[in-house]
């Protein structure tokens, strides 16, 4: 047998594209892929989300909330008094609730990731009194409770991590500004059922605990009288405030009514002076 060794036709093994066009070809593809992935899960994300464990979510939170605070005596009675309002609304074990006192004018309190409830002095400052915080507090702590937090911003961190895919830098950026303090007040928005739900449970813990639901309107009917001087009080955006939710707060209120007289329970004799010594 005699070996020989043909001439290769030119140009078999080469293509008549430009290399480049190719690339982008290949690279449009995949983010095409990547596109249609992360639209279905934003789409799915409030399924998915609710069936994130809570012990996940809470790592989410822990290096954002898990801060020395500035003022211990506040936070001490505000925990003890939502510790309260969460053994009424009976948790499951594993759903702690955690109060932080946020020294800042901002009339306006909310529910986050983790089990974590910001309560800004602005808004702590118009509390008449103690049942009228507890009816904040329970609410808060009932989103909490009905996983609405992670629902709300789930969209966010469901496309964050699906982008980790591609690019963690650009991944974890996006987790990053859903997470931030500005991100979390700007996805926080729950529906008209979500926030009758947590109304209604948390007049269910203000019974519970106080054996009477009076006071829960309080802080509604101040902040809705108080409308024309603060235009821009963030309650009013993340808790729509409409006389029609104020008469359905009252309709359940009058189911629960009970045979105690319905004494309203003061705010601690230092409660002013926590937020006037501990304010920069």
């Amino acid at each position: 047998m005699q070996y020989s060794n043909p001439q290769i036709p030119e140009g078999i093994n080469t293509s008549t594209e430009h290399p480049l066009k190719e690339f982008v070809l290949l690279t449009g593809g995949v983010l095409a892929v990547v596109v249609v992935v992360v639209l279905l899960l934003g789409y799915f994300a409030d399924t998915f989300s609710n069936r994130i464990p809570f012990k996940f979510e809470q790592s989410l939170a822990n290096d954002r909330f898990n801060k020395e605070t500035s003022a211990p005596q506040m936070e001490a009675y505000l925990n003890q008094l939502a510790g309260k309002l969460a053994a009424a609304q009976k948790l499951p074990g594993d759903m702690n609730i955690t109060v932080h006192y946020v020294d800042e004018d901002r009339v306006n309190a909310f529910a986050t990731l983790g089990g974590n409830v910001i309560m800004f002095r602005g808004l702590l400052e118009k509390l008449p009194n103690e049942n009228a915080l507890a009816m904040v507090l329970a609410h808060e702590i009932a989103h909490i409770n009905h996983r609405d937090p992670i629902r709300s911003i789930g969209r966010g961190v469901v496309i964050g991590l699906a982008l980790s895919m591609v690019s963690a830098t650009l991944g974890n950026a996006v987790t990053d500004q859903v997470l931030s303090g500005g991100g979390m007040l700007t996805v926080l928005h729950y529906s008209r059922d979500q926030e009758s739900a947590a109304d209604e449970m948390a007049l269910e813990a203000l019974r519970a605990h106080y054996g009477h639901v009076n006071g829960a309107t309080d802080l509604f009917e101040i902040l809705e009288a108080a409308h024309a001087g603060l235009p821009q009080a963030e309650f009013f955006s993340s808790h729509p405030l409409t006389q029609k939710r104020i008469e359905r707060i009252r309709e359940v209120a009058a189911t629960l009514r009970t045979a105690k007289a319905p004494e309203l329970q003061p705010l601690p004799p230092d409660f002013a002076a926590w937020m006037k010594s501990e304010a920069k």
